[in-house]
């Protein structure tokens, strides 16, 4: 009886590690991966390296790094310079990175050339930028500033706070129209970013703050320090949520929203559900440090990175 019990164990063991999956790529960094942007076939990442790095996802190689100047920290000590976020428009690459004295700079490369956009005499404490177009850009403040910022003309087109809760992310939608900010407060703002109305407020689900939140085809998908992952219709603000062991870190959604994913675990996997069903499709692990993004490439590819040098690259079955 005893044999058989250990069999049984055996067995039921061996199947619940099949279920977990595991890449079939990875990319190897310089450093740890903050944030990340698939374009092209390519993976754009900002690392904890004082750079930025493209990955070819043909040749499966580091093609090209962008360096931005390392810094010197509070003992007078040079450090690498971490890089928070990273956004692609066309030949452009927008970059934000840390400065001394917690600031944060933003620069723009373009034609092989670093330009510093927003330097650190402006003493802002930026936490995320993204473009909004050729000529402008919106980036957040820990304060919960939002601004949209004039390239060419080099000043603020707006600036209006979020809300009075401390920032977390934001995300754009796809022709850019809009911003969602998400907070400490769990409450999500939706606003106009031409005008910087304030168009929607979603709230009631996440209960603390969230971590990461993404929009996409009329999606919003949130990663909660509540455990929780919510799922909202922009336009109806209907919403469900599912739950998880352990604080949700990251989040995304597929191109056409039809698959969330989010970090379901203190073991880093991440479980794939479909939206318009809630039901689960598979876990994926391999994945040794906190999760920092999670983007897909299709509806069938999707990319993991983390606090590891390792981005992780899956196929969903």
């Amino acid at each position: 009886m005893k044999k058989l019990v250990l069999a049984l164990l055996l067995i039921w063991s061996t199947l619940g590690a099949m279920e977990t999956q595991q890449p079939f790529e990875h990319y190897t960094l310089s450093g740890a991966v903050i944030d990340m942007v698939y374009k092209d076939d390519k993976l754009y990442c900002a690392t904890s390296a004082s750079c930025i790095e493209i990955v070819d996802i043909q040749s499966k190689k580091v093609i090209q790094k962008i360096q931005v100047p390392r810094i010197k920290d509070f003992m007078g000590d040079e450090i690498d310079a971490k890089i928070y976020s990273v956004d692609v428009l066309g030949d452009m690459i927008l970059l934000l990175s840390q400065a001394p004295k917690g600031y944060r700079e933003i620069y723009i490369y373009k034609d092989n050339k670093l330009q510093n956009i927003i330097s650190i005499d402006a003493k802002l404490d930026i936490a995320r930028a993204k473009f909004l177009d050729a000529e402008n850009i919106i980036f957040a403040l820990l304060g919960n500033d939002i601004i949209s910022y004039n390239l060419k003309e080099h000043k603020r087109n707006w600036t209006k706070q979020a809300s009075q809760s401390k920032f977390s992310y934001f995300a754009l939608n796809e022709d850019k129209t809009e911003v969602v900010v998400a907070d400490e407060s769990g409450d999500l703002h939706i606003m106009d970013t031409k005008t910087s109305d304030v168009t929607k407020v979603l709230s009631g689900q996440n209960l603390d703050n969230v971590f990461q939140v993404v929009y996409k085809h009329g999606y919003i998908a949130t990663a909660g320090q509540d455990r929780r992952v919510v799922v909202y219709n922009a336009r109806s603000g209907q919403a469900y949520y599912k739950t998880s062991s352990f604080l949700i870190y990251s989040v995304g959604l597929s191109p056409k929203a039809k698959i969330v994913a989010y970090a379901s675990d203190e073991n880093n996997n991440v479980t794939l559900f479909k939206r318009s069903t809630h039901s689960k499709i598979g876990v994926y692990g391999g994945n040794k440090m906190t999760l920092s993004k999670i983007i897909f490439k299709n509806e069938k590819e999707f990319f993991v990175a983390s606090d590891d040098k390792v981005v992780n690259h899956y196929r969903i079955k």
